[in-house]
């Protein structure tokens, strides 16, 4: 008689609930030297915005970009340092908690100084949130990719926009220009040669997905209001992007 030892049906059911119970413990562990590298870097970027905004004569608009392309990088982070999708999610809500409240009061100077008011750090956290809760830990790289196209694609479309800007056109009261949009287009191409060119390697279905992607997301930005760009732009990237690798994969 085969004891309970040696049944192999038995000792596979136990290696199962052993891995998964051993998952289940890394992924309520909390990595609190990156939590730590991250709160700094952005403490630091929030420190750099507040004293050009005080103390030089840097726009508004500048600073606020500023710590707009420097926060988006919080995902790449995440990435690198294996950030537990929970606590992504609840760092989202406590800064879309903050934003909210700087919207009302003057908290953060630096990120309502522009002479408009809109919700768009607070669907900025939003994006960050809703992105690390579907793609991590599976597929970071999308959630990293559609943060990024916005970060660095909208970030410099305003600032070379508002600097070389000669070719003006306005949207549903939006003022745009051809300059700007060009380049969020070739920004968001860029990100994601960077991104998921990495990790999947160059190829032409590749280009032209991202190509398609990149156009999408500077439609989305074109036709945005009161900052919800910083919302359409990066989930639909980031979903964009994602379809597209799984029509490739599956077609």
């Amino acid at each position: 008689m085969q004891g309970w030892g040696a049944n192999p049906s038995y000792n596979m059911e136990v290696n199962a609930l052993a891995d998964g119970s051993r998952r289940m413990e890394e992924s309520l562990r909390v990595p609190w030297g990156a939590i730590a590298a991250i709160a700094l870097y952005l403490a630091g970027l929030l420190i750099l915005a507040e004293t050009l905004n005080r103390f030089t004569v840097h726009s508004g608009e500048i600073t606020r970009k500023i710590v707009h392309i420097g926060s988006g990088h919080v995902v790449l982070f995440a990435w690198w340092f294996h950030i537990p999708r929970w606590v992504g999610i609840a760092a989202a809500i406590a800064a879309g908690l903050i934003a909210l409240l700087s919207y009302f009061l003057p908290i953060l100077p630096s990120l309502e100084s522009v002479g408009r008011r809109s919700f768009g750090t607070f669907f900025y956290a939003v994006s960050i949130g809703v992105l690390m809760g579907y793609f991590f830990p599976q597929y970071p790289e999308f959630a990293t990719f559609g943060i990024l196209t916005m970060a660095w694609g909208d970030g410099l479309a305003a600032l070379i926009g508002k600097r070389w800007g000669k070719h003006p056109y306005q949207i549903w009261g939006n003022r745009k220009s051809w300059e700007g949009s060009c380049t969020m287009l070739g920004a968001s191409f860029i990100v994601g040669i960077l991104i998921l060119g990495s990790v999947y390697g160059l190829s032409l279905p590749l280009f032209l997905g991202l190509g398609l992607v990149a156009l999408g997301a500077t439609l989305l930005e074109v036709f945005a209001w009161e900052g919800i760009d910083n919302l359409t732009v990066p989930l639909g990237s980031a979903f964009g992007a994602f379809a597209w690798y799984l029509w490739t994969q599956f077609s």
